[in-house]
């Protein structure tokens, strides 16, 4: 049978079924997976540390590959290079990537974090969100921690425009604020819980719910051709994520020394700012960017004409990881 017709039958096979034509293709074996690792996932370092997925595709010479992501920003540019398979990132973070067509699905939430609020020195006189007017604010585009700086300045009624904003990676942010070159920084533990700690940082303003969820983002062609091997990733996700629960002092430790920090500021960003409790994307990950997504309109993050809720329901994925999660 020639291999368009083929491709015919496929296509009308998958219309039937529901499926996209690409997920019939049959893929080749994979050779190596590839995957980040991040300090604001202390379920991915205790993944890496203890060699689980590379234990799970050991007999399949599957070669695994963990790169580091500094941000989300950086997760999702590697995504959408190709760079990396599967990254960690903000929820908002993922939407403003995938509204400005960054082909990816969420299957898999990492954590419910605290992980972001505006910080300033100890000696600072601002003392509120309405003070940073006209002042240097540092925060990373493309990242939590920008867009919770976006949506705190809406609530003093303050725009982007009324500040100098400083772009700089998180790591670069804590070392500008301590050093006096911007006035504050939106963020991002573990640097903020050690800014706290060690140069005894204040948080101005925190708000638990600007800070959107710890998404585990999938390519769209990877998650389509290869479901089979995701699923492995989201249940040795789960595993660790047992662990982390089980053991947080443990995990505070890993982390600890991952991101070279001391053990209080680990403890900190693991056991009181980070809830591990539900991975299963649903409603409330759902109606949460539904919540925030207007800031990326007014702020011009995104086109006038773009169809959020359409973005979001492409984004997050609610039924893929069901089968995998594992029941408190």
């Amino acid at each position: 049978m020639k291999r368009r017709t083929l491709l015919k039958l496929a296509a009308g096979s998958a219309a039937l079924s529901g499926l996209s034509p690409v997920s019939l293709v049959v893929a080749a074996p994979l050779k190596e997976l590839r995957l980040d690792y991040a300090y604001y996932s202390p379920v991915s370092l205790v993944l890496r540390r203890f060699g689980w997925l590379e234990e799970e595709f050991k007999a399949d010479g599957v070669q695994v590959r963990w790169v580091l992501s500094a941000g989300s920003n950086r997760a999702l540019e590697y995504l959408n290079a190709n760079s990396i398979d599967i990254g960690s990132s903000a929820g908002l973070a993922a939407l403003l990537a995938k509204a400005n067509g960054n082909p990816i699905k969420t299957p898999y939430i990492f954590s419910r974090p605290e992980w972001t609020a505006l910080v300033v020195r100890k000696d600072s006189p601002i003392r509120s969100v309405a003070d940073l007017k006209g002042k240097k604010v540092a925060a990373t585009k493309g990242t939590d921690p920008y867009l919770f700086l976006l949506r705190s300045l809406q609530t003093a009624g303050l725009k982007r425009s009324d500040i100098e904003h400083v772009s700089l990676q998180h790591a670069d942010g804590r070392a500008a604020l301590e050093q006096g070159k911007v006035d504050a920084w939106a963020g991002l533990d573990p640097h903020m819980a050690a800014s706290e700690l060690e140069a005894g940082s204040k948080l101005i303003y925190r708000n638990v719910a600007f800070n959107t969820y710890g998404f585990l983002n999938v390519r769209e062609e990877f998650l389509a051709t290869r479901p089979a091997e995701v699923a492995r990733v989201i249940k040795a996700y789960e595993r660790a994520r047992a662990w982390v629960i089980a053991n947080p002092s443990e995990a505070a430790k890993i982390l600890s020394e991952e991101a070279k920090v001391t053990l209080p500021v680990a403890l900190l960003q693991v056991k009181l700012r980070s809830d591990f409790s539900n991975p299963q994307p649903g409603s409330e990950h759902v109606k949460a960017l539904q919540v925030a997504a207007p800031i990326l309109k007014a702020e011009a993050l995104v086109k006038s004409d773009t169809d959020l809720n359409r973005a979001i329901a492409e984004l997050v994925d609610t039924r893929f990881a069901q089968p995998y999660i594992t029941k408190a």
